[in-house]
């Protein structure tokens, strides 16, 4: 049944016109199922109906003539109960519909099964029978089981406009497509899509043997010094307009290249007779396979980067090289593997915008991407690449939202959130250098996040009060290797320097999760849950030690380094990193480095730690929430899966309760406590903050100036208040909704208009 079910989804996705391939879908089912008809019907929201698309055993005539309306016979019973219905003898029930044209009157048993995709209803699919008995269990199970696979494809078809056009909705043919996808960078984007795709096919290069080797080897030569140039240029291009840290990323396509292994294996096949285009092919899929094979995110996205260099070469051998599409004055880039020197291929001024079907957050191209101020859209679900090339695209950086052929009120809507939001940043420039003090005098202090030096100019610019939170996984994500000693203290001795007197929180090495680095695989059914942060440093004290002495040699002579440990969940890790911290300060300390023991915290990211976080406090100097892990551990709701994102809402009552629980913990031992992650700059959330008794808010440098303003507008007692209200209220929404009314009473409306994208 699986390879049927298989086959089935596949056989409709390489079918390129959508009602033909509903057509084969229903005729596969009847004749695997052995039954007498299968139909499907798909939801017209415009006429509040259900369409019949496909039939196999009904009156063809049928097809695309019969509705159904939402609440009236068996397929609209399905659709409103969202659960199978199985029947014994469907013509008397009360529910049945008859419908002369579909000639059904000699089916008695009948199955429907509601297509759902989240939590929407697409259609009904059904099966039906001659003889008078409800269908087995196994078929009701297969037809559940095809449904759901068939949920996606139809939801995709919905998205890109095919189901409108099936339906012959004249209304729908104007409206946008809209897709979901993970906030790569944020920011919001206007302009062109330009679709990427590989001219070549590494697949379709063939074998061939060859009588002069040294030969083809030369030409294998002249194409890897051409790719090397062509990477060259884009990197010194593109590298003004970055720092040295992120320039790095370039770096790791010349290592490809300049590898001896990579040209050696190729040269080897080449000596076995084989040309280069198919020495190639052979060398650059077995490292693909290998890569995309692995449980490995970072990895298995490495893959891309392999790819990319593999077809450029290809084009040298096959001497036709890579013709650039034309970029308009506003490009979105739109890719199925989108990679850093697509980027850089693109004329200076001209990208607004990306969107890539595969990758993370954590991708080089997103990393990138930040550092450029680019706003980015990663792994897409159900995009077609090329049907997005030349159409006008609005993409949402900071949600994850991209909308295709906008209607003209949604594009002035977001025409207007960028005129609005350059204008709030030009009037909130007054209050650069103002104190964050409440109405009433209350200084709150206000820090940013940071892990890209591209970061550090807008914090200054902001007014920031110091860094809350450097991660310091950056320099790692961006190499192949482990970077030595002396190159973290000179990343670090930068920032401390950028930021001195103020005082930069650098946390030691959080990796694990979705942040996984390729030269350190670590291979588990669920990472979140597994080897990640503090675990890690701790069984591999070698690394964790040439960190934080790194940390403690950089910080010579300013002495505005804090030391903050991730994914804490017990006290014994707490307790372990001490002394290794201990261990690290003594030996620096005998190299007569004139340093200061730095304050060292914690991070509470997880339930656990939110428990112990009075027994952590009296361990250590401050405490630090990460509130966007913690979130996401009380919720249980991965914020990256943009199936289940709507469910994240730092808002929601149990995240606050345990934020205040932290902040009571941490007072109680006389120890300050900060908080980070998207919540630190939610000026819905800024009010309970305050109120709850954070020290210090550290949030993205972007944030900085609309959260100050909100605080200027407020007074302790207001504050107090609003926190009382929403304690005692059950959801999320309705806290937000009672925070964004709270803020216009305040007269702080373009700050949510603004920050509500």
């Amino acid at each position: 049944m699986l390879k049927a079910l298989r086959q089935i989804i596949q056989t409709m996705l390489a079918q390129p016109d959508f009602k033909e391939a509903l057509q084969l879908m229903v005729q596969h089912v009847v004749d695997l199922l052995q039954t007498d008809a299968c139909s499907l019907y798909l939801l017209d929201k415009q006429r509040g109906e259900y369409r019949l698309v496909a039939a196999q055993g009904l009156n063809p005539d049928a097809i695309m003539k019969v509705s159904v309306p939402v609440h009236q016979g068996l397929i609209g019973w399905v659709g409103e109960r969202e659960e199978p219905v199985n029947l014994e003898n469907a013509n008397q029930h009360p529910q049945f519909l008859s419908i002369p044209l579909l000639q059904e009157e000699n089916y008695k048993a009948f199955l429907g099964v509601p297509i759902i995709y989240h939590r929407r209803v697409f259609g009904v699919l059904i099966v039906q029978q001659r003889t008078a008995n409800c269908f087995d269990e196994s078929t009701e199970a297969f037809l559940v089981t095809l449904a759901v696979q068939l949920a996606p494809v139809i939801a995709s078809a919905d998205a890109s406009g095919k189901m409108a056009v099936l339906l012959e909705n004249q209304h729908s043919y104007t409206e946008e497509a809209r897709y979901a996808g993970i906030p790569g960078a944020p920011g919001i984007g206007i302009g062109t899509g330009v679709a990427i795709y590989p001219l070549l096919e590494l697949d379709a290069v063939p074998d061939r043997k060859i009588e002069d080797i040294d030969a083809e080897i030369h030409l294998l030569e002249i194409a890897f010094a051409a790719s090397r140039k062509d990477v060259r240029l884009l990197a010194e291009r593109i590298s003004p307009n970055l720092p040295v840290e992120e320039r790095s990323l370039f770096d790791v396509y010349q290592r490809m290249l300049d590898s001896a292994d990579l040209g050696a294996e190729m040269i080897h096949l080449i000596r076995k007779g084989n040309w280069a285009p198919g020495a190639l092919r052979v060398v650059i899929q077995s490292h693909v396979n290998r890569l995309e094979n692995s449980d490995n995110i970072y990895l298995r996205e490495r893959a891309i980067d392999i790819k990319d260099l593999g077809l450029r070469i290809l084009s040298y051998l096959q001497n036709n090289p890579r013709h650039l599409p034309n970029y308009p004055e506003k490009t979105i880039l739109v890719g199925e593997a989108l990679t850093a020197v697509d980027l850089a291929e693109v004329p200076e001024g001209c990208l607004v915008g990306m969107v890539s079907v595969k990758g993370s957050r954590n991708s080089h191209v997103a990393i990138l991407a930040r550092a450029m101020g680019v706003p980015t859209i990663m792994g897409v679900e159900n995009l077609s690449v090329h049907e997005l090339n030349a159409k006008e695209m609005i993409i949402d950086g900071y949600y994850g939202q991209i909308y295709v052929s906008p209607m003209s009120k949604l594009r002035k809507k977001f025409e207007r959130l960028l005129t609005e939001e350059r204008e709030l940043n030009e009037s909130l420039e007054v209050l650069r250098d103002q104190p964050a003090d409440t109405a009433d005098g209350k200084h709150v202090t206000l820090l940013v996040n940071t892990g890209l030096g591209a970061d550090v100019g807008l914090a200054l610019a902001a007014g920031a009060e110091g860094v809350g939170l450097y991660r310091t996984e950056t320099p790692f994500l961006m190499r192949d290797r482990f970077p030595s000693g002396e190159e973290q203290r000179v990343i670090y001795r930068q920032l401390l320097a950028s930021f001195a007197p103020r005082p930069v929180t650098m946390r030691t090495l959080d990796v694990g999760g979705d942040k996984v680095l390729s030269y350190f695989p670590v291979l588990e059914e669920n990472p979140f849950l597994g080897w990640r942060g503090l675990r890690i440093s701790l069984d591999h004290p070698e690394i964790f030690l040439v960190q934080l002495r790194a940390m403690l040699r950089a910080s010579e002579k300013y002495h505005n380094l804090r030391i903050m440990l991730p994914m804490v969940t017990d006290v014994s890790e707490v307790d372990e990193a001490l002394r290794l911290f201990k261990k690290a300060c003594q030996e620096v300390m005998t190299e007569d480095v004139n340093i200061k023991i730095p304050a060292i915290g914690v991070m509470i990211e997880v339930p656990s730690a939110v428990s112990a976080a009075g027994a952590i406090a009296k361990r250590v100097d401050f405490l630090s929430v990460g509130s966007n892990d913690l979130t996401q551990y009380i919720l249980a709701v991965d914020r990256n899966n943009a199936r289940v994102a709507n469910l994240y809402d730092a808002l929601h009552p149990a995240v606050l309760r345990a934020l205040l629980q932290v902040v009571e913990s941490a007072h109680q031992e006389n120890k300050p406590v900060s908080i980070c992650g998207e919540i630190a700059g939610d000026p819905s959330a800024v009010p309970l903050l305050i109120a709850m008794g954070f020290d210090s808010l550290s949030m993205n440098a972007s944030a900085l100036m609309r959260t100050k303003c909100v605080v200027r507008k407020l007074t302790m007692d207001i504050a107090k208040t609003l926190l009382q209200e929403v304690l005692m209220m059950e959801s999320a929404v309705t806290i937000r909704c009672h925070m964004e009314l709270a803020l216009k009473k305040l007269g702080l409306e373009h700050i949510i208009r603004v920050g509500k994208r």
